[in-house]
């Protein structure tokens, strides 16, 4: 949002851009397809997934270590690992959040079914509502919707929520080998992914986009609410301040994504398309 308002500079021209919100991961699979876009936010598997299917997109940084926030109304749950027993309700369908909560469990010796239940929401506002409704005690929700819902919780007066964990501290607890959570990023599509001076600039943009973002809460949430209206601001501002925004170019940070796609592969292959990608995804 903040690229699109202040555009992208390539040397000396400057480009101007635009940005459009996609709503699941299947229509931004479709998006891409159809060559309707050039650079997308995207979880961190699409890339290696599409590598690997012999698509040449490049992932250029990654720009979310974490974003997904337990939420429970029991102020005695103190983490993921306190849902043995109990029912949990996620809005994840085959993505990143899906996937990183099954690593998650696994390694801690719980199966979803067996040990804990999930209780699949239509989206993560579906949630949101299922949970200040009361039919619900615990959800796994990404930000900005885990701040909705506590800023709502809050409105209503009714018994308080609590935040409890983020999945970024759950996952560094179970894995201290390799405690960074990359999560997300920016990946160029194939019909611009050979562009390296555009490439560079969208990397070096984002950078200086998350910077201003994070030192100003404030003026992005305003930004942001003008994209997601049904957004309160304290609701995106809260959800800044909580969330790592750090976009490092994905070539830097390809250990920790290689750890991952390797965690991955021992129990998800299908996710990332059976193997780990070749170097040249690792952009920009």
């Amino acid at each position: 949002m903040r690229m699109a308002q202040t555009g992208v500079t390539v040397g000396q021209q400057r480009h101007t851009a635009s940005f459009q919100l996609w709503q699941s991961a299947d229509q931004l699979r479709v998006m891409l397809a159809r060559d309707e876009l050039d650079y997308s936010a995207v979880p961190a598997n699409l890339p290696a997934l599409m590598s690997n299917r012999g698509e040449p997109v490049r992932l250029l940084n990654i720009s979310v270590w974490g974003l997904l926030w337990l939420v429970s109304r029991e102020p005695d749950v103190h983490g993921f690992s306190d849902l043995r027993g109990r029912t949990l309700l996620t809005p994840f369908r085959r993505d990143m959040g899906a996937i990183m909560l099954q690593e998650l469990y696994a390694a801690q010796g719980m199966q979803p079914g067996h040990d804990l239940q999930l209780h699949q929401s239509r989206d993560a506002l579906d949630a949101v509502s299922l949970m200040l409704a009361g039919k619900a005690d615990h959800a796994v929700l990404p930000e900005p919707t885990a701040s909705l819902l506590l800023y709502r919780s809050h409105q209503q007066g009714g018994a308080p929520l609590y935040r409890v964990q983020s999945l970024q501290a759950a996952w560094a607890q179970q894995f201290p080998q390799q405690p960074e959570l990359p999560q997300a990023g920016v990946m160029a599509a194939a019909s611009t992914a050979g562009n390296v001076a555009m490439d560079q600039a969208i990397v070096s943009a984002y950078a200086q986009a998350a910077h201003w973002c994070k030192s100003t809460p404030p003026a992005c949430a305003a930004l942001a609410q003008q994209y997601l209206p049904h957004m309160p601001l304290p609701a995106l501002e809260e959800s800044i301040r909580v969330t790592r925004l750090d976009g490092l170019p994905a070539a830097q940070v390809r250990p920790q994504l290689e750890a991952l796609y390797q965690l991955i592969l021992d129990g998800q292959p299908e996710t990332i398309g059976g193997r780990l990608p070749a170097a040249a995804v690792y952009g920009p």
